[in-house]
Formats: structure tokens, sequence, C-alpha cells
């Protein structure tokens, strides 16, 4: 058995590996989709393109528009003269927020009173308009306590302390940087994508090229023949995913927290499942092409229903059962518990359990229908 094996497996290495084009494909890819995502996908807010009506242009006017520039956050792309042209460069969409400071502001403040601040934002983007929102909010808060500090020391008084003292932060990912959710995850779906997407054709080649049926009257069996062709994706996969994170690594500065081993060992449980997967779709499929099609139909629902994009607990209940059959969703818990927790098996057994089930029914479901097909 091992030497038909070591036979099959170098069939299948030479014949994945002997074009250039294909070798790019193969480890080259994922990368390469893996760093532009990662740079595309981002819930950070900087760079705000920001107009400014200030109708005061005093000192304290001035104060403001500083602490708002001084992050980094807002830059200042334009000078409004009117409300009208505030209004149309929202309506042009040349700008995404406007600070609007009204006339009076200084001297409201100097008689202790409350003075308006507005800031418009642009809200057909409703989650970008919320994270500028609460920049806005934390920007006026500071200095509106700075200015009644400034105005309490100057009167000789002392504030009382406050009876509640809340002090908050991010136990991971304290910096709330979305490069350290979103890499991980990308690598969890290019692996999902190449795993699947090669396995099945790959297979699927030998039955549009004719292929297939010289293998079978060898005196190979199915076992070594399944196994032939899916080992060599396997490696491939962990080559690819090895790339990645060293890629993450030195790009995106991610650390893996937790064992590394661990990681690699789960990962085969995630890759064997995909594997399973595929054998299913190459076992219904004729062509390569029907192949192709039938994985990304299954592709968009994995990724979508996955928690990659949407958090699971927001969806509907029914979906949230149906993704107990996602293998990526699974993954992801493992892959973030250990790269970014650094938790081992006492934490992520649930995934872990989860993840070994799918990968099981799937090899045992593409068995039956691989063994069926080739019989």
């Amino acid at each position: 058995m091992i030497h038909r094996l070591k036979q099959m497996l170098i069939k299948e290495f030479l014949q994945m590996l002997r074009d250039p084009r294909m070798r790019m494909i193969i480890f080259g890819m994922p990368v390469v989709q893996m760093v532009i995502m990662a740079f595309a996908l981002t819930t950070d807010v900087t760079h705000i393109r920001t107009a400014l009506l200030d109708m005061d242009k005093t000192a304290s006017s001035r104060e403001l528009i500083n602490d708002f520039t001084a992050g980094g956050y807002f830059q200042i792309w334009h000078m409004a003269g009117s409300q009208k042209e505030m209004a149309d460069l929202l309506d042009h969409a040349v700008v995404r927020a406007v600070i609007h400071i009204p006339s009076g502001f200084e001297q409201t403040l100097a008689r202790g009173s409350t003075a308006r601040v507005q800031v418009l934002t642009d809200g057909t983007d409703s989650n970008t308009t919320a994270i500028v929102q609460g920049y806005a909010g934390h920007i006026i808060q500071a200095y509106s306590n700075r200015k009644l500090m400034h105005q309490v020391q100057q009167q000789g008084m002392t504030l009382q302390p406050d009876l509640v003292d809340t002090q908050s932060r991010a136990w991971f990912n304290a910096n709330q940087e979305s490069r350290y959710y979103f890499v991980p995850s990308l690598i969890a779906v290019m692996l999902f994508i190449f795993s699947l997407l090669l396995t099945s054709i790959g297979i699927v080649k030998e039955k549009e090229i004719g292929t297939i049926e010289q293998v079978m009257v060898t005196p190979i069996r199915k076992i070594e023949f399944i196994l032939g062709k899916t080992i060599p994706y396997m490696i491939t996969s962990y080559i690819s995913m090895t790339i990645m994170l060293c890629v993450a690594f030195v790009v995106f500065d991610i650390h893996v927290k937790g064992n590394i081993l661990l990681l690699y060992g789960l990962s085969g449980l995630y890759l064997f499942g995909n594997m399973g997967i595929a054998l299913m779709i190459s076992a219904s499929a004729a062509t390569q092409q029907q192949a192709m099609l039938t994985s990304f139909l299954i592709l968009m629902p994995c990724v979508m229903l996955s928690g990659f994009m949407f958090p699971i607990k927001n969806m509907p209940d029914l979906v949230q059962y149906a993704t107990f059959l996602n293998p990526m969703r699974w993954y992801l818990e493992i892959l973030r518990g250990i790269v970014m927790k650094g938790v081992g098996v006492k934490v992520l057994w649930p995934a872990i359990a989860g993840q070994a089930a799918l990968a099981a029914a799937f090899i045992t479901l593409a068995w039956a229908r691989f063994s069926k097909t080739l019989s």
C-alpha cells in the first residue's frame, strides 16, 4: 500500500506543480489576495474628509478645531462660508462630515453656559457614520472637560470627585485595530477557497480527460486513490498557510500568541473537512466547470455565515443553528482563540469538537459517494 500511495503522490505533485502558472496560483494567489483584502477590509475610520463652518472665529473655536485635527482622524478639506454651502458639500459627497461652530460660541463658554457645536455626517454608510459620531463626541467631551477645569481653577473653586470612576479597555486587541480581526480571518477564508476549489477541480480533471479509468484499472485501491488525491492538496495548503502567517507577521505585525503546533494540528482538521466537501463535489460533477460552479455555490454561504463579516449572535435563530454545519465557523473560533487570545484546548474544546465532527461527517459522506461513483 505504501509503495502504491507513494507513486500516486509523486504523480499528483508532478501534475500539480509542473506548470509555473499553477505553482503561482497555489502558493502566490492566496497570499496576494490575503494582503490586498487585509488592507481593503478595515473598520478603522481615519483621514475623515471634513468641512468647517466656523461662524465664531475666536480663540476658543480655533482650539476646538485643533482638537479635531490633532488626532489624525479629521482632516479639514474645505472651509464653508454658509449653511447652504455646507449642505451642498454633503449632498455631493465632497466631505463625510461638517463641523458647524455657531457665532457666540466663546461668549457662551465664558458665561459658564452650554455652548453647542453641530457635527453633520453623511449617513449613507451607517457603520462609518456611527464611528465618526463617536470620534466627534469623545473630542468634544474632552474639550468640554478641559474648559470646565480651566474655569474652575481661575475662579479658585474645587471640583467634587465623581462618585463612580469608570475605566474601560479591551481585554484583547486593546487599541481595537481591525487588522488583528481581519487578517487571521482572511487566512481561514483563503484556505477554504483554495483547498475546496483545487481539490474538487483536480479530481474532476481526471474524469474530464479520461485518465481516471486508467488509474482505476491499476492495482491501486479506492482509499489509496482518495488519499493520493487529497494529501498533496493538504500539504500545499499547509505551505500556503505558513506563508500567509509569515506575511501576517512581517506586514501586519500579527503574532501567534498561543501554541503554534496546536494551531497547525487543528488546521489539519479544518483542511480534512474541506477535502471531504471537495470529494463530494468531485463525485457529483462531470466537468471542471460544474465543479467550480458548485464550489462557488458553497463558498459564499460558508463565508457569510461564518462570523467573518457579521456576528453570528446577530443572525436569526434558525440561521445560527445552520452555522453549526459550517466548518469555517468553528475554525474562525479556533484561529482567533489561538492567534489573538493565546488560549488552548481547555477553552476551545467546543469548537474543536464541532470541527472534528464535521470533518468526520464530510469524509464519511464523501467516501460513500465517491466509492459509489467509482464502482
